[in-house]
């Protein structure tokens, strides 16, 4: 199937989503609504096992775009409609079932950066910087997100002065995985995307249920929903296989049941 605003390419288990809305990869309605079709369909999709989310050009995403946002309408019930979507958009790969790796190649800005957030792990080009710039169009929207990911003083002052970060304060907080050149970028994300898709996709399933799930409750109510988890999985083929290969000191062959 083919997309307006992105290109995907399914091989080995791995689906590659690469944003394509030039010159900036700007977020408007009708993006985020064919964003939110294709991670649905690939979290129900079997032989999806991880999910690379990149983008063409040199920029990730330059965030909302800000045209757009001119054009709604107070009181004609544009703001809730868009205000839904752009919640959906980020909860598509948020909440998506299948682990989902951001290869980032170039600046990510505002909902740019947020959309980064929102996936499993994040691997960084060098020309990778980031920023929360919605003050200084006159908005107000992310913080939940900054907050979820950095300590309070550096998310107020990244928030009211709309600062610009290099990529290597991403790495240095633990909220980046790696930052690597750009032409080995891709090279990174695919390397990790191979050794998720090789393990068993129930128990990779499971677990990114669990840390989606798990975050808002106490550590005793977590770790025993985990068990639940584990015991449903022990009794699966899957299970079984790993174990015997690790018994019999061979790689395991996954089938997802």
């Amino acid at each position: 199937m083919s997309y307006q605003f992105y290109t995907l390419d399914i091989s080995d288990h791995i689906a590659t989503v690469t944003i394509n809305r030039p010159p900036v990869n700007a977020q408007n309605g009708p993006m985020r609504e064919e964003l939110i079709t294709i991670f649905e369909s690939l979290g129900e999709a079997d032989e999806v096992r991880v999910i690379i989310l990149t983008a063409a050009g040199k920029v990730f995403s330059a965030g909302a775009d800000i045209k757009e946002r001119v054009g709604i309408s107070a009181g004609a019930g544009e703001y809730a409609r868009n205000n839904r979507i752009v919640r959906n958009f980020f909860d598509a790969v948020a909440d998506c079932p299948k682990p989902v790796i951001a290869a980032v190649n170039g600046p990510m800005i505002g909902a740019g950066f947020v959309l980064a957030l929102s996936c499993d792990i994040i691997v960084a080009s060098e020309t990778a910087n980031f920023q929360m710039p919605e003050v200084n169009v006159g908005l107000a929207g992310g913080t939940a997100f900054i907050n979820e990911h950095f300590g309070r003083s550096r998310a107020r002052a990244m928030y009211f002065t709309g600062r610009s970060y290099p990529p290597s304060e991403l790495y240095r907080l633990g909220i980046a995985e790696a930052v690597v050149p750009g032409e080995k970028l891709i090279e990174e994300a695919m390397t990790y995307a191979r050794e998720i898709a090789a393990k068993s996709p129930l128990a990779v399933q499971a677990a990114k249920q669990a840390f989606i799930n798990v975050k808002e409750m106490p550590v005793r109510d977590a770790y025993r929903y985990e068990q639940t988890l584990t015991v449903g999985l022990s009794k699966t083929e899957d299970a079984r296989e790993a174990q015997r290969a690790f018994v019999e000191k061979r790689p395991a062959r996954f089938v997802g049941r």
